[in-house]
């Protein structure tokens, strides 16, 4: 084998070298800054997308921010319209209520009215047909009729009694 043959050792060394070199060199200056070039350019663009993500995330905050602000006060109005009919409904409710208590106010005190005409009538009838059952029964016990104002004067002593 000729690479173990140590006559070529040297020779094998120095064209080692000098590839070793060789490869080095356009290692070093294309290649490798190629590379780096490549890799600084993808470190940028990642670098961009991370802005571009972070506005955007910045953006989507906001948004968010401002729907419930809008949700907030739009709770708010509905809350405060919810309150105002609220209130006019119960206005309204307490209006009729005084009316109805009104009228039916009115409504007892006329049937008061027309209870208390009743009863005086009745009453004023009750004593009539008193005094007439009073004057038959008197004129059947003691055989004549007594005047109308004996039977009135005994029919007020028998009311009194019973008041």
């Amino acid at each position: 084998m000729p690479q173990l043959d140590v006559t070529t050792f040297l020779p094998q060394l120095v064209w080692l070298g000098i590839t070793f070199v060789a490869l080095y060199l356009l290692m070093a200056r294309i290649a490798l800054p190629r590379i780096g070039d490549v890799l600084e350019a993808r470190l940028k663009r990642i670098e961009g997308n991370l802005d571009k993500a972070e506005a955007f995330k910045e953006e989507a905050e906001a948004a968010r921010e401002t729907y419930e602000k809008s949700l907030e006060e739009a709770r708010a109005n509905a809350h405060a319209k919810l309150t105002a009919t609220a209130d006019r409904l119960a206005e309204q409710a307490a209006e009729r209520r005084h009316a109805l208590e009104e009228t039916l106010e009115v409504q007892a005190k006329a049937a008061e009215e027309r209870i208390h005409a009743a009863r005086t009538k009745a009453l004023g009838e009750v004593h009539a047909i008193a005094k007439d059952i009073a004057g038959d029964a008197a004129a059947k016990l003691i055989g004549a009729k007594p005047d109308d104002k004996a039977i009135d004067d005994a029919l007020e002593d028998a009311t009194r009694g019973q008041e």
